[in-house]
């Protein structure tokens, strides 16, 4: 396994310009292991545990999503929110497209084209969280604080715990 000064990701490369501090974390990926699988391997909470989802508007216009790894986004309140009528998930390669990333390594930062950002609310009142650096099994930690300064949020309240 690589070591985590040694990756240099497009997010990697983004928050080193912003000035962002940040820690990495690497841990051994497992296909379809989400939020649960990295937070039981690196001893964190699921809550702390940020995923960055590529959503889609029915006029196929693509956003990002930030929400809690224990949550899942209710799309019939999110749509509600953003006034319009449906929102799905984009499709794999679109999705790969717009961020340049791999599907399970997908991180809001660096991305290859600007997409506008929606936040939990309540990630914004956490202590720490992990988010993707972009790579399958690799988080970055950082504070809600430098996650605000690093992204231009939209802040909602679109959760279903699970």
């Amino acid at each position: 396994m690589e070591k985590p000064e040694n990756l240099n990701t497009p997010a990697v490369r983004y928050l080193k310009t912003k000035k962002i501090d940040f820690k990495s974390h690497l841990y051994p990926y497992e296909e379809h292991g989400g939020t649960r699988h990295a937070a039981e391997v690196l001893n964190i909470p699921e809550h702390a545990v940020i995923k960055t989802l590529v959503m889609e508007s029915e006029a196929g216009r693509p956003f990002i999503v930030l929400e809690h790894g224990d949550y899942q986004v209710s799309t019939k309140q999110l749509a509600r929110i953003l006034g319009v009528k449906r929102i799905i998930p984009c499709v794999e390669e679109k999705t790969q497209k717009q961020t340049g990333y791999q599907v399970g390594g997908i991180s809001p930062f660096g991305t290859r084209k600007s997409m506008p950002i929606y936040v939990e609310k309540s990630i914004l009142t956490l202590d720490t969280l992990y988010i993707n650096g972009g790579k399958r099994g690799f988080l970055i930690e950082i504070t809600p604080d430098d996650l605000v300064q690093a992204l231009t949020l939209e802040k909602v309240e679109a959760k279903i715990k699970q």
